[in-house]
């Protein structure tokens, strides 16, 4: 057993190793300032996933509205998980509709869609993008294995690949969406901040 513990510690450490990529670290540098311009906007974050994914993107929802590491004011984001929307539109409309009309309820062009999911190729999510794409709200994927359907179609995307089950992709992604938050907060307001970021505390506390 022990061996087989130490197997899975070994793969969990090589999919945070992933997020020392270049490519990994500039995706996350991209999602920081993306979520920067949607506050300075005056716009909210929507976040939606199945299964799994869903319980990160409420994670992720909460360390904004409550905090993270220290006490500041709320961040405007909804994970798009509430169960009267989604068993309506799933039984009246179909379950691949669940996200996207949530999207159509909810986005406006100054707000962000993060979508979670290790295939890619969830249909509701795929639907998501595409409708919050024609409200014009900036999308972002956090994707796993080759990308699946949604492989190209985020504004800013990260797969991770080389893992054949869903949990090791979403502790990559966990752990890249911490360090979103840790970041936001503190450009938000632990740093010395630019005036636009100055003119969003003012007015928007």
């Amino acid at each position: 057993m022990k061996q087989n513990i130490l197997a899975s510690v070994q793969e969990g450490v090589q999919a945070i190793e992933f997020l020392r990529l270049s490519s990994s670290v500039q995706f996350i540098e991209q999602v920081v300032l993306a979520c920067l311009k949607c506050f300075q906007e005056k716009g909210k974050i929507l976040i939606a996933g199945n299964g799994g994914s869903l319980c990160d993107a409420m994670h992720f929802a909460e360390e904004l509205t409550g905090l993270y590491r220290h006490k500041r004011p709320a961040l405007p984001a909804i994970a798009l998980a509430d169960p009267g929307h989604m068993s309506c539109v799933a039984n009246d409309m179909g379950y691949e509709y669940v996200f996207s009309r949530a999207v159509e309820a909810l986005g406006k062009p100054e707000d962000l869609l993060i979508v979670l999911t290790t295939s890619g190729n969830s249909s509701n999510l795929v639907e998501a993008v595409l409708r919050a794409k024609e409200l014009g709200l900036f999308t972002i994927g956090f994707l796993g294995k080759t990308g699946g359907k949604l492989k190209g179609l985020c504004d800013l995307e990260m797969i991770v690949p080389g893992f054949a089950y869903s949990d090791r992709v979403q502790e990559a992604h966990m752990t890249a969406i911490h360090i979103v938050i840790e970041q936001v907060e503190k450009k938000l307001f632990f740093q010395e901040k630019s005036l636009e970021t100055e003119s969003f505390c003012c007015h928007g506390h």
